[in-house]
């Protein structure tokens, strides 16, 4: 019967033995691994990799006295390239297993990132147990630690936990460089409230779709793309015609008509960015996809039903709080809702007919792709 022979490993995936206290890896044996220690902790007292090494170093000791078969060695990966660094540990721990002719393997490690190494020793040789050094003072030190690197370094995360508190600390600061700092709390406010629902109806995904679609639209040489780089320039104009119309006859009075006045500066500048926008996709799909025509044509008196109305409404409240300057007259507010809410109306039942009678062209024509494949 074989006799078992057990390798006692730590693993420095970081290379701080190297980097730090000018040690070759692989450390094998007792007392080359105790000197390893010793000049590691000496370069940096507070390094978590002594303790671990340490810890190694007593497991060694134990199991020797047990009288079983053992071995002790420290790997070093590299401190800068992680990839360079875990293949480095797997061709060293493939040769210590060889020489040394090792069975079975207990891995000694302080946390974090050397964790993410034990694939590649279970690929090697067996692991039989883990032990996980922690400095009692401060528990959960390493572990917080490797979690803020991860958010920082992680383009995933970093996305998700770095980009809102940076985008609300950029507009804080931005409020008080402009000597607002009244409008900073509802700002920051508008903005996690805005993230929130951004994540909460999934529009990252509806976002990634529309630039692919600009993307290939570029690509094939469609009229879209056109329209879309002119409706984001549209946009652009409109937030900052909502932004006038705010620093120019807001008095501080509350949200509610802090936002009637974001709305009356930018709303028709949105909806010409609306109308522009989809005006692409209906003259490429005249042109190549009629039944994606049928779809999108209703879409511009849509756009301009909502923006008529909502310009209609903000204006008549707005008349009513008399700000300074307001051009709009109380007697004439009752004029412009009146004209937004008969408009809104209007659009919408023009866009529904002309789909129609669009829709009833082109089928009479045999233009349609879905008629086609019904009467296939």
């Amino acid at each position: 019967m074989p006799t078992s022979r057990t390798l006692v490993l730590n693993v420095d995936r970081d290379d701080d033995i190297g980097f730090k206290a000018d040690i070759v890896s692989p450390v094998i044996g007792r007392d080359a691994c105790l000197d390893a220690a010793t000049r590691l902790a000496l370069a940096d007292p507070e390094d978590s990799d002594v303790n671990a090494i340490f810890q190694t170093i007593a497991t060694y000791d134990r199991l020797r006295k047990e009288g079983e078969e053992v071995e002790i060695a420290i790997i070093g990966g590299n401190h800068f390239r992680f990839v360079e660094g875990d293949r480095k540990i797997g061709r060293e721990l493939s040769s210590i297993i060889s020489e040394a002719e090792i069975t079975e393997c207990i891995l000694v490690t302080d946390g974090g990132e050397d964790e993410y190494i034990l694939p590649i020793i279970q690929s090697r040789v067996p692991v039989t147990s883990i032990q996980r050094v922690v400095v009692n003072q401060i528990p959960n030190l390493e572990g917080t630690y490797y979690i803020i690197k991860k958010i920082i370094s992680d383009p995933k995360m970093s996305k998700v936990f770095l980009v809102l508190p940076g985008l609300v600390l950029l507009l804080y600061a931005i409020c008080y460089g402009l000597n607002r700092p009244e409008i900073a709390t509802m700002l920051m406010a508008a903005v996690v409230g805005g993230y929130c629902l951004y994540k909460g109806f999934a529009l990252d995904d509806l976002l990634k779709d529309e630039i692919s679609d600009l993307k290939s639209t570029l690509v094939r040489g469609r009229l879209s793309f056109v329209t879309y780089i002119g409706a984001f320039i549209f946009t652009i104009t409109a937030l900052q015609q909502g932004l006038q119309a705010l620093s120019t006859y807001w008095d501080g009075s509350g949200i509610f008509p802090m936002l009637l006045l974001f709305v009356w500066g930018s709303m028709l500048w949105f909806m010409i960015a609306g109308i522009i926008a989809s005006l692409g996709p209906i003259i490429d799909g005249f042109l190549y996809d009629k039944d994606h025509m049928i779809k999108v044509i209703f879409l511009p008196f849509f756009i301009s039903a909502v923006c008529v109305c909502a310009y209609g409404a903000s204006s008549y409240l707005l008349a009513d709080y008399g700000f300074s300057g307001f051009p709009i007259a109380p007697d004439t507010g009752l004029l412009y809702i009146i004209f937004g809410a008969v408009s809104g109306l209007i659009s919408p039942c023009i866009g529904l007919l002309l789909q129609h009678r669009i829709h009833r062209y082109f089928l009479e024509r045999g233009l349609l792709k879905r008629a086609e494949k019904a009467a296939s």
